[in-house]
């Protein structure tokens, strides 16, 4: 029995049996409430508040299956013990696969029936101290490890906004250079949220083609179009009772955005090649390096989306504006790289040190442990020194973003035409790399060397 009385709900047409049920389960030490029909127990649930829901199946109107399939969406975690005196292994196969707590037959004994309500009470309890505990390990990791590395004031003004806004379940959209660690503060957040039992899943719309992106997104049914030879969920329903993380949401097509526009605001989706709507319950998290209010006064961006999205507005700094965390980066990462490759942690010299605080950063946080892996593997008696980091960090004014020539105001593509120069060679040509620090899909990079003529 739990520590204070457990609360029972039981919903009976027959009123014998809610007599029956109401003087033993108070003989128990049981609060009892009764209700003589399905409809009228869904009803008072909110009011009672039970911890454990102990319905007939087969009633008019409202069946105790549907009972049953309401509190699973209301709260999965309440047990029900569903009764019958029709009972049949095939129904009790369907009641346990539908999440029944417990099926029994009528007429059945009162100690067992006594015995399964406490036990059902029991397992409510415990999971309710199973998630206080979690939630309380998760507080205090507020101040420890988990939390995102940093000092720097700005961005410690945004790690500690996504700590108020977790515990709700508000959209949040975060925005940032790429690099600047828009997807590790979406997996805080995540942690420190009543969803951190559940999937954390995410997907880059910038890395898959429009027609796939809408598939992995919403699912298909078997036969909606070619290769589709079963049905298969998307991460939507697979992040259920979690978190859906939406990297670089400003490449979705306008078609996918008004799908994800009514994704938010029905809670439900339509899978490719189906006319049916399935529920989701996930909370949204979207990032993108784009400036969105320009993406929509040029017509790439529904404002509709924006504003459903642009609940909680998260601005990451980039590290160029962090100069103060860098000695802390540096060390975090050395400190995780070494454990990963299970070698004795070396020592940033000083003069590395200076080097990376001087250097502008323009793929952020990313290209830092980029450069910091890089180093470890060309260390040399235990130290990382400035020979040991790339050159671009060592000579920064070596390599110019832009030639003398190029235009006193260039133009977007100009611009990101140099930037992808300048990291490649940063890089000696690696696009796996470069594709990494540039924050996009290998794939796409290709598409741009060869749009830009960068392959010599």
């Amino acid at each position: 029995m739990t520590a204070t009385m457990p609360k029972v709900l039981i919903i009976d047409d027959e009123r014998s049996i809610l007599d029956t049920l109401r003087i033993l389960l108070r003989g128990e030490g049981f609060e009892v409430s009764v209700a003589d029909s399905g409809r009228d127990g869904l009803l008072r649930l909110p009011e009672i508040e039970p911890d454990v829901v102990l319905t007939d199946i087969r009633m008019p109107g409202v069946s105790g299956i549907d009972v049953l399939a309401a509190v699973r969406e209301s709260d999965p975690d309440l047990p029900v013990i569903l009764m019958t005196a029709q009972a049949s292994l095939q129904s009790a196969v369907q009641a346990v696969n539908q999440g029944a707590f417990y099926y029994v037959q009528k007429p059945f004994r009162n100690d067992d029936m006594a015995a399964l309500c406490h036990r059902a009470a029991e397992t409510r309890a415990l999971t309710r101290e199973n998630r206080q505990l979690k939630k309380e390990i998760r507080r205090r990791d507020t101040s420890g490890s988990a939390r995102p590395v940093g000092k720097n004031r700005a961005f410690l003004d945004v790690v500690r906004l996504g700590e108020t806004v977790a515990p709700t379940d508000s959209t949040v959209l975060i925005t940032g250079e790429s690099g600047t660690g828009k997807e590790i503060i979406a997996r805080y957040i995540h942690q420190l949220s009543e969803r951190a039992d559940g999937p954390f899943i995410s997907i880059n719309c910038g890395a898959l083609p429009e027609n796939l992106l809408e598939s992995e997104l919403f699912g298909h049914v078997r036969g909606s179009f070619t290769g589709a030879v079963r049905d298969k969920d998307g991460l939507l329903t697979a992040a259920r009772g979690g978190t859906f993380f939406l990297d670089e949401v400003a490449e979705m097509s306008a078609a996918l955005q008004v799908k994800l526009l009514r994704a938010i605001q029905e809670r439900e989706i339509v899978p490719v090649g189906s006319t049916q709507t399935q529920d989701i319950d996930v909370r949204i998290i979207a990032a993108t390096n784009r400036d969105l209010e320009e993406e929509m006064r040029r017509g790439g961006f529904r404002s509709d989306l924006y504003y459903r999205l642009n609940v909680i507005s998260l601005h990451m700094p980039p590290l160029r504006d962090r100069r103060d965390d860098v000695q802390l980066l540096a060390e975090h990462f050395v400190a995780k790289l070494s454990h990963a490759r299970d070698i004795e942690q070396p020592a940033l010299t000083g003069e590395a040190l200076d080097a990376l605080r001087a250097y502008d950063w323009p793929g952020n946080v990313r290209e830092l442990e980029n450069a910091l892996e890089r180093a470890l593997i060309l260390a040399r008696d235990g130290v990382v020194g400035l020979a040991s980091l790339p050159k671009s960090i060592r000579e920064p004014g070596a390599t110019p973003l832009v030639g003398e020539a190029a235009p006193s105001n260039p133009t977007l593509e100009v611009i990101e035409r140099a930037y992808i120069a300048w990291v490649l060679r940063a890089e000696s040509g690696n696009k796996a790399r470069a594709a990494e620090i540039l924050g996009i899909d290998p794939s796409t990079l290709y598409r741009k060397i060869n749009r830009y003529g960068l392959g010599e």
